[in-house]
Parts: C-alpha cells; structure tokens; sequence
C-alpha cells in the first residue's frame, strides 16, 4: 500500500460510461455546500453512497457494466470532478483516513412511525435530492447514542423524540463495515409540523406508507402505488423488511377481532384473545431490540390446526360441540324397548 498503489489509482483503467458517472455525480455530490467541499472524509462518504447506487442499480442490471471497489470508483470521481483532482494525487491517504473514521464513528437516528404504523417519516437531503432516508448522523466524541439520535432528528426535522424514545428498542445492522443503529419511535401523529434546523442539508420531510415501500432494489411496488422507482428508497431498503415485519406484529389494525367461542371449536386455553399476541419478539440479531416470551414449544405440539396464518401464535384445537358431549343411558334405552 505504497506509491505503487497510487499510481494505480490515478490511472485506473476500469471504465464507467460518461453518462451514468454525471448521473451519479449529479445525483450525490453536485448539490454538495461549498462549505463541505473542503471537507474531503464528508465528500467520501458521499462517494461512497454513489458507488452504492453505482453497483446496485446500474451494474446489476446491466451486464455490460463491471463492478468494482470503491477506490476504483473513487478514483473516478477524483479524476472527474474540477474541485477534486487537486487533490487525486494523494487519493490513497484520503480513502485510508475516511475509512478509517467511519469505523470508529457510529451513526444513530429513529425510524419516526404514525399512530397506526401504517406511514413512515423519510428525509430528502440536498445532497441526495433524488433519494429519501430516515433522518439519521454521526456521533460526536463520546456521546450518548441515543442522545445522538435526538440530537440528529431534531436537526433534520425540527422535532424532538426525546419523549417517545425506548433505548431498548431499535434496529441496528452493519452496512459495508459501518454500523447503523435507528430508534423506533411510535405513535406520531401525521398532521404533526416538521421543520429542518439545519440549512443546505434537508429538502424536505415526507410521510411514506410503508406498504408502498420496496423490499428489493427490483421491487416494483413503489413505481405502482406512488410513481417512484425503488432506487430512491436504496438508502432504507437494509431495513425495509424488518419494518414491514415490525409494523405488522404491533398494529393494532393488524390484531385478530374478540370473537366469541364456536360451538363447532374451543379455543387453546394458553390463548387470551382480548390481549396482544405474546410472541412478539426479536427476529434476528439485526432486528428490533424487543424481548417478549415465547410460547412452550412442547404445549403448540398440542394444537390441531392453525386458522388466521398471517397471525402468529393465534391456535385453536378443534373439539366435539357441547351438544354432542353426552353419555348415553343404557337403563333407560332398555325401558323404551318393545
């Protein structure tokens, strides 16, 4: 990792076509402040979500483009850009000091969710004006994650979560070696006034239904529902699956209604249907930070039949009706024989 490399970045040979490298310039470091454009560690990260979008969205529908790193890529922009090619020729040290920091410097936000879970809040930012994200940002030294998270949307958005926020639950996964922690916060209504404090950084705050967001950078949902490619949800789509799930275990719009027992079924004792199901709990080692009880795996071997599949740990064990629970009475049969 010397000078050999360097000139290797300089004159890299990996090819991206003019057209799609000024798109992804436009799209991710055109819009970018003049005050920030001395700022080489921010201008990496804006790179690097450019070769993101570069890799998921060109290359992997397009067979004819080749992938390749981020400091090829970076090498690209370096060469490209007027206000950076001053600086190409320590490329090598920049990417080395940025990837550096952003290993030591976590980012933390909220994912701020309506009153029935049914909508989202994203950001648009003027960096990235042709995408949305959640509001989210870096740590200061040391800080408090979850102050940081306050701190972060109540700069995006001009509101302030530190009354809805629950430390114990978020989502948090590691993105290309970066981790990425969102409090969920619940419950907000959507007539309440967002108002970025910071000037230059978001465009505007929008409530998104979360039904209509993708799942997969070739879902089509969004192009259908609301007219927008799944390309511009690429910076919340690690954690879309999640959400939906998330949205779909506590909405209360999604509970099973108080039925009243069949006579043609009894329902599982362990069962309350006046409750909240109590499997509720973490999917996997990214997901939400929300610890229930799981149901005895021994007693569901128990259960007959599952009804309401979209419904977990709503079981019933079907049984005779009440009418048919009798004993017949051989005595007085006998009597009422000829």
């Amino acid at each position: 990792m010397g000078e050999v490399e360097n000139v290797e970045l300089r004159t890299v040979k990996h090819s991206i076509p003019i057209d799609i490298l000024n798109d992804l310039l436009t799209r991710f470091l055109i819009n970018v402040p003049e005050s920030a454009k001395q700022n080489l560690i921010r201008i990496c990260f804006q790179i690097e979500l450019a070769h993101w979008f570069y890799l998921d969205f060109y290359v992997s529908n397009d067979s004819r483009l080749k992938a390749c790193s981020i400091y090829e890529f970076a090498a690209h922009v370096f060469q490209h850009i007027p206000y950076l090619k001053s600086e190409n020729h320590k490329l090598h040290e920049i990417l080395e000091e940025w990837k550096e920091y952003k290993l030591s410097v976590p980012t933390y936000g909220a994912i701020i969710l309506s009153e029935n879970l049914s909508h989202v809040l994203l950001v648009q930012s003027y960096w990235a004006k042709l995408s949305w994200s959640f509001p989210k940002g870096k740590v200061n030294e040391e800080e408090d994650p979850a102050h940081c998270a306050i701190r972060e949307v109540l700069e995006e958005t001009g509101f302030d979560i530190s009354n809805h926020l629950n430390r114990d639950e978020y989502f948090e996964s590691t993105i290309n070696d970066h981790l990425v922690r969102l409090y969920i916060i619940k419950n907000i209504p959507m007539t309440t006034k967002f108002c970025p404090k910071t000037r230059g950084e978001i465009k505007s705050c929008n409530w998104f239904a979360v039904s209509d967001l993708p799942t997969n950078k070739k879902d089509s949902t969004p192009k259908t529902k609301i007219g927008m490619n799944a390309n511009a949800f690429f910076m919340v789509l690690p954690f879309v699956k999640r959400l939906k799930h998330f949205c779909n275990l506590h909405s209360s719009t999604n509970y099973p209604r108080q039925r009243y027992k069949s006579a043609s079924f009894c329902e599982n004792d362990s069962v309350n249907s006046k409750s909240r199901p109590k499997s509720v709990q973490k999917a996997d080692t990214d997901n939400v930070k929300h610890i229930k009880k799981r149901p005895d795996k021994k007693q569901s071997n128990h259960y007959k039949r599952q009804l309401f599949t979209n419904e977990e740990n709503i079981e019933t064990q079907f049984c005779a009706p009440s009418w048919l629970n009798f004993k017949f009475d051989k005595i007085a049969i006998m009597e009422c024989m000829p």
